[in-house]
C-alpha cells in the first residue's frame, strides 16, 4: 500500500518515529503541503493522512487511487466526508488521545492567570527583586482557588479531568452538558443549567465541541449574566467566543482574565482584538501537543490504518 502523510510536522517535528506507518506500506512524509500541491503529492497513494491539509471533492476526483483517509486529529472538518462516502472512502479520526494533556493545560492557563508566575519570573530575571526595598513584591493580585466555583461547559472526558483537578484544589465544580454522563466518575460535580452556571461560577471553562448552537456561546449577552471578575478559560474551539465582546469585557473589568489556547482564525491574525485586551493569556493551540499525547495520537492513527487494511476500519466518521 502507498501511504502519503501530507502535513506531519506538528504531529512529529522529529521527536517521534514514522516507522510504524512505514511498516504498513510504501511511505512518503511531507512536513507541510500547500493547497496547490495536494493532488501532486497525493498522486497514486491509496492511503492519505492529513492533519490540517484540506481534502476536497475536487482533490478526490483528481486522485482516484485514494481508498482511505486518516486524520491526525479529533476534528475532521478539513475533509469533505460526504464526497469521501460517495466514493466508498472511509475517513477515520483520533477520537481520544489528549484527554489528560488538555485538562492539564486548562488548569495551567487558570493558574497562570491567578498567579502570573511567568511575568514574576521575568521581573526577577530583569533585576527587580535584587533592587527591591522589601523582601518580596507582586505586580498582580494573587488569587487562591480553594473555595471558589468552577463551571465547566461540556463535561465529557476532558471536562471531567479538568473538574477532578479543580476539586483536588478545593474548588466546587458545576457542569453543563446535554448528556448527564455517568462514565469517568464525575464525583461531586453538580449538573446545572447554562444560566445557573453563568451566574454561580467564579471560573468558566469551555470543553464543548463547536456546533451551530455553541458557536458564539460566550458573547456580550452571556457575559452580562456572569459574576463580575469572572475568569474564562478556552482550550476547546476558538469560535465558541465572540472575541470582540470578550475583549471589551476584559478591558472594562467585567471579566477579570481570560486564558485561551484557541482563537477564531488560526494562526492568529494581527487584528484580533484579544491581542491588546487586558489580562488575556493566549497560547498557540498547544494543549494537545505533549510528547506523550502525540505518541498516543500516532499509535491510534497507525492502528486505524492497520484496521482498514485488515478490512475492519476503526473510528470512522463518515
Amino acid at each position: 500500500m502507498k501511504i502519503v502523510i501530507l502535513d506531519g510536522y506538528t504531529e512529529n517535528p522529529g521527536d517521534l518515529s514514522w516507522d510504524a506507518f512505514a511498516n504498513l506500506g510504501e511511505l512518503r512524509v511531507y512536513d507541510r503541503t500547500p493547497p496547490e500541491r495536494v493532488v501532486e503529492r497525493t498522486g497514486d497513494a491509496e492511503a492519505v493522512i492529513t492533519n490540517k491539509t484540506v481534502i476536497t471533492r475536487q482533490i478526490l476526483e483528481s486522485c482516484p487511487s485514494v481508498k482511505y483517509i486518516g486524520v491526525l486529529a479529533t476534528g475532521y472538518n478539513v475533509v469533505d466526508t460526504g464526497a469521501a462516502r460517495e466514493r466508498g472512502i472511509p475517513v477515520c479520526n483520533i477520537p481520544a488521545y489528549g484527554t489528560a494533556a488538555v485538562g492539564q493545560f486548562a488548569i495551567g492557563l487558570l493558574l497562570e492567570l491567578c498567579l502570573h508566575i511567568g511575568r514574576h519570573d521575568d521581573a526577577v530575571h530583569r533585576g527587580r527583586w535584587e533592587r527591591n526595598a522589601d523582601w518580596c513584591f507582586w505586580d498582580y493580585p494573587l488569587i487562591e482557588l480553594a473555595g471558589k466555583t468552577m463551571g465547566i461547559i461540556g463535561f465529557g472526558r476532558i471536562g471531567q479531568v479538568t473538574g477532578g483537578i479543580a476539586r483536588a484544589m478545593g474548588m466546587r465544580v458545576l457542569a453543563c452538558d446535554p448528556v448527564r454522563r455517568q462514565d469517568g466518575n464525575p464525583g461531586d460535580a453538580a449538573y446545572v443549567s447554562l444560566e445557573a452556571l453563568y451566574a454561580r461560577s467564579d471560573v468558566i471553562v469551555l470543553h464543548c465541541p463547536l456546533f451551530s448552537d455553541t458557536e458564539g456561546l460566550i458573547n456580550r449577552k452571556s457575559i452580562a449574566q456572569m459574576k463580575d471578575g469572572v475568569i474564562i478559560i478556552n482550550n476547546s474551539r476558538g469560535p465558541l467566543i465572540v472575541e470582540q465582546d470578550l475583549a471589551e469585557a476584559l478591558n472594562a473589568g467585567k471579566v477579570y482574565g481570560a486564558g485561551l489556547d484557541v482563537v477564531s482564525v488560526e494562526p492568529i491574525r494581527g487584528d484580533n482584538p484579544l491581542l491588546t485586551a487586558k489580562n488575556c493569556i493566549i497560547t498557540p493551540h498547544i494543549s494537545w501537543a505533549s510528547r506523550e499525547s502525540r505518541q498516543r495520537l500516532m499509535d491510534i492513527a497507525v492502528e486505524n490504518l492497520a484496521a482498514f487494511i485488515r478490512g475492519n476500519p476503526l473510528n470512522m466518521v463518515n
